[in-house]
């Protein structure tokens, strides 16, 4: 067809031509010969008109009569069934289509096909793709290629597709609004104050449910539960959910430290399935420090959005006292108690477990500290290894293999500064334990133990040591604490804090000052962190890679392959942090020459959540202390994946 076209141009170029002769001929004087050839012109305008007109025709006629080769019902079932037909040349132009779409198309043969629907080249692309379902004006479109000829199949689907939408949009989500800390202003402050929490937080709260169309009942003082649909919530998700900036603006401006909290569960009609996702779901958005949303669609993982502050501690003293005496009780029920640290141990991990140890023994139970044969942080072996004797005449430390060994059915496992199996020193013995405990201070990750006995989970926490300090007060039997024990405690607060620069709250100072009164030895914890010569080295070969991104990130990918500890690398990056103007510091360096293990180690100074950048990584930790680590990877390509993401959460911190 597009032939067809360019020779009308040619045709109509010769007339021209042979007019414009005539003419000359003529202003020359040779006015007979003109004469001659003006006749010619015009016999052959009307053999040229005569044969455009048989060419059109010919042009509007179905080349493949398909009422002869199907039968006159098949051609009336693809009009009835919206079906239409498409036969295109080598230059992809149209030459005939049925009467279905010829109805609705009068003049689509001898377009270009992508003149007509654009999004059709994509059935020619290299990628083998033979469906493609375009919107044209108001309807919409199944167009397939078949493969062995130049034939489309158009299917009309608007019906199905308006219903599917309609369908989508009327889908139930299940949401709970919870404003943490709420309960604890409510008993404590006085009328006037909690007033104007009411009138500034509270109620826009609940006016912003009604105006975005959600039906909303109050569960209790801080807690709304709300039904809406899909349209509703994606006009609430394209919002970026505002109503937390706005809850934590007003928290400020009044200086309380009120922040909410948000859970939607969606994807399936069953409502018990949606009741349980969402209680799950609002205890991971504040077990994670609150201040965000958690959203979950059916038989799919969980989003996160906000998390944009820092947890506060919002754990009261009773809540310490319940949590104390319901561990005791359960160690009491138990016939032996284990106790696990995660991978690659730290001051903290040990400190948690030591405590907890005495705690179990003075309860008059056999307590194991499952640490033997794993990897530990070089300063902590220091110490162990200085503290060898007096510890080994109080715990008793094993490896997993004698823990399964001596696991018995009313044993209990305590997990202590993690919540995650699989980063475990005993991942096999949690697994075949029938009764686990968990005591952690980290925001609630991907991968959370399964049916817990009791969870103590408290981000807004410095430390696991300062947990486990808190809960020696409400022992009904004092817990004797060595001087030794009370040292690594204190270290276990001292390093995650970075020497109570960070993550520090009156609690944290209570905790110290009590670990004091056991004989912690400040003087000691100095010397166990002092440094080596040969890590000072170390740390330096790392530093020197640091360049400052954006402005306020510090990045070091260390390119060669010295193959750093992870606590060196976390030291490092809090010493990239104290330079002027860095917010934010990562170190990148391969951890393990086998399976080619890179991992990042990430702090912040408060104001960029790292947590966020690694759980996008399918990292996680703490707002401003979070890691990485990653099998058969490459430095520079891990490099590169954090560099955009940094930029895609600074974009869209922008656009909200």
């Amino acid at each position: 067809m597009e032939r067809l076209e360019n020779f009308k141009v040619q045709l109509s170029i010769v007339m021209a031509a042979q007019v414009l002769a005539a003419i000359i001929l003529f202003m020359v004087g040779l006015q007979q010969t003109a004469l001659v050839i003006a006749g010619v012109v015009l016999v052959n305008i009307l053999i040229i008109i005569w044969i455009m007109a048989r060419m059109e025709k010919e042009k509007k006629t179905v080349d493949l009569d398909i009422s002869r080769v199907l039968g006159k019902d098949a051609k009336e079932a693809l009009v009835f069934g919206k079906i239409g037909l498409i036969t295109y040349d080598d230059q992809y132009c149209v030459t005939w289509v049925n009467d279905f779409l010829e109805d609705r198309y009068p003049d689509l043969i001898g377009k270009k096909l992508t003149a007509w629907i654009t999004a059709i080249k994509e059935l020619f692309n290299d990628d083998g793709r033979e469906v493609v379902v375009c919107h044209l004006n108001d309807y919409v479109y199944e167009i397939t290629r078949k493969e062995d000829a130049q034939v489309l199949y158009v299917r009309d689907i608007t019906q199905m597709h308006n219903l599917e939408e309609k369908y989508r949009n009327n889908g139930i989500v299940v949401g709970l609004l919870q404003l943490d800390n709420y309960a604890e202003y409510q008993q404590y402050e006085d009328e006037t104050i909690l007033s104007n929490i009411n009138t500034r937080i509270r109620q826009p709260l609940s006016e912003w449910a009604r105006e975005m169309g959600m039906f909303t009942r109050r569960l209790r003082s801080d807690r709304i539960l709300v039904l809406l649909d899909e349209q509703i919530f994606q006009k609430v998700k394209e919002s970026k959910f505002s109503i937390l900036n706005t809850v934590r603006a007003a928290s400020e401006e009044m200086d309380v430290s009120i922040t909410l909290s948000m859970a939607f569960a969606r994807g399936t009609s069953d409502y018990v399935v949606l009741d349980g996702m969402i209680n799950e779901l609002i205890e991971l958005a504040q077990s994670r420090g609150g201040d965000q949303v958690a959203v979950r669609e059916y038989g799919h993982s969980v989003h996160y959005y906000g998390g944009n502050s820092e947890s506060k501690s919002n754990r009261s003293k009773v809540r310490v006292r319940v949590m104390s005496q319901t561990i005791r009780e359960a160690i009491i029920d138990s016939q032996q108690v284990f106790i696990v640290g995660h991978q690659m141990m730290d001051f903290d991990c040990m400190g948690a477990a030591l405590c907890m140890s005495r705690i179990a023994q003075r309860c008059e139970r056999k307590t194991f500290i499952v640490s033997q044969d794993c990897a530990k942080d070089s300063q902590l072996e220091d110490a162990l290894r200085l503290y060898h004797d007096e510890l080994n005449a109080r715990h008793a430390f094993i490896n997993e293999d004698a823990a399964l060994s001596y696991l018995h059915e009313d044993d209990l496992v305590i997990m202590v500064d993690h919540h995650v199996p699989a980063q475990s020193t005993g991942a096999r013995l949690i697994e075949k334990a029938n009764r686990v405990i968990v005591i952690d201070h980290h925001r609630r990750s991907a991968g959370f133990v399964d049916g817990p006995l009791v969870t103590y989970l408290e981000s807004g926490a410095s430390s696991s040591c300062e947990l486990m300090t808190e809960m020696l007060a409400y022992q009904p039997n004092r817990v004797e604490i060595s001087a030794e024990e009370a040292t690594i405690m204190y270290l276990g607060i001292v390093v995650d804090t970075n020497r109570f620069k960070m993550r520090t709250g009156s609690r944290t100072f209570e905790a110290a000052a009590a670990l004091k009164k056991f004989g912690a030895d400040p003087i000691t914890t100095e010397n166990i962190l002092s440094e080596r010569y040969d890590q000072f080295e170390e740390k330096t070969r790392i530093a020197k890679y640091a360049k400052l991104y954006h402005d306020k990130f510090m990045i070091a990918a260390v390119l060669e392959d010295m193959y750093p500890s992870r606590p060196l690398m976390a030291q490092v990056a809090d010493q990239l942090l104290t330079i002027r103007g860095v917010e934010a510091s990562f170190v990148i360096a391969k951890t393990s020459k086998e399976n080619d293990v890179v991992a990042i180690s990430s702090r912040s100074r408060g104001n960029v959540n790292v947590q966020v950048i690694m759980e996008h990584m399918q990292g996680g930790g703490h707002f401003t202390a979070a890691a990485l680590q990653r099998e058969h990877s490459d430095v520079k390509e891990i490099e590169q994946e954090l560099i955009a993401t940094i930029d895609a959460i600074e974009e869209e911190h922008k656009c909200e």
